[in-house]
């Protein structure tokens, strides 16, 4: 193993360590997914079935799920652990400033068939009017199967109502740099956005159940040159 890989690991162990504790927060959802667009999949058309958890808790944040594809009859498994620890909650002192509410130790481990990425970085909390949370992390990739490169990930959701209904349009922008070693790759950009409608209080009081459609627009998939994702997917998404 690199020792970039072994010391990002280690850096995200002792990330989640330190950050588990009683949450102050937290929520589970499932998510299905249907598209026809899908480029570098064995087939244009694919199923996902997405399970993830987040939550807040005293000294950073936890996220992490995970996606089970089907693609032409063939299944794989992506997932990805994003623990985060908060500078602010470690230090007893406030690291405020303008549109800035924290500064936290980022960390991220991506996982899949016969690969393993490890991220290690600096993120911030963002105060943004109408935003009901967005986040910004610099991350450094000790990639497994193509060259070590640096990722900016921004996350964001936007609630709004219309009338009496409640909406939710949610997602993240992921760019990664190109990089040349023993396997080249070129800088991708992925944009994927969840535009959601919560039915749920139709059917029973504080049931989240939403409708509504993904947009993923994906530059350079996976770092392969000119492989460019447009995709709509029909989406139920469901909060326990």
């Amino acid at each position: 193993m690199k020792l970039t890989s072994m010391t990002a690991m280690c850096l995200l162990a002792s990330t989640a360590t330190l950050t588990q504790a009683a949450p102050v927060w937290q929520d589970f959802s499932i998510t299905g997914l249907y598209g026809e667009n899908y480029e570098a999949t064995p087939d244009s058309k694919q199923s996902t079935a997405t399970f993830e958890y987040a939550a807040k808790l005293k000294y950073g944040d936890f996220f992490a799920f995970a996606d089970r594809t089907n693609s032409d009859g063939q299944s794989d498994t992506y997932f990805e652990v994003s623990p985060r620890l908060s500078l602010s909650a470690i230090s007893g002192q406030k690291l405020e400033f303008g549109p800035i509410k924290d500064v936290l130790i980022a960390t991220t481990w991506e996982g899949g068939k016969n690969m393993n990425n490890y991220l290690y970085g600096v993120g911030v909390d963002l105060a943004i009017p109408y935003f009901q949370y967005a986040q910004l992390n610099l991350y450094r990739a000790a990639n497994d199967i193509q060259a070590d490169d640096y990722q900016l990930t921004f996350t964001y959701g936007v609630p709004f109502k219309l009338a009496a209904e409640e909406f939710l349009v949610d997602g993240f922008i992921d760019w990664s740099t190109a990089e040349k070693d023993q396997v080249a790759h070129s800088s991708e950009l992925n944009w994927t956005t969840q535009w959601k409608w919560n039915v749920g209080p139709h059917i029973a009081p504080n049931t989240r159940l939403y409708l509504g459609a993904e947009y993923s627009v994906w530059h350079n998939k996976y770092g392969i040159p000119g492989v460019n994702e447009n995709n709509v997917s029909a989406l139920v998404k469901y909060h326990f």
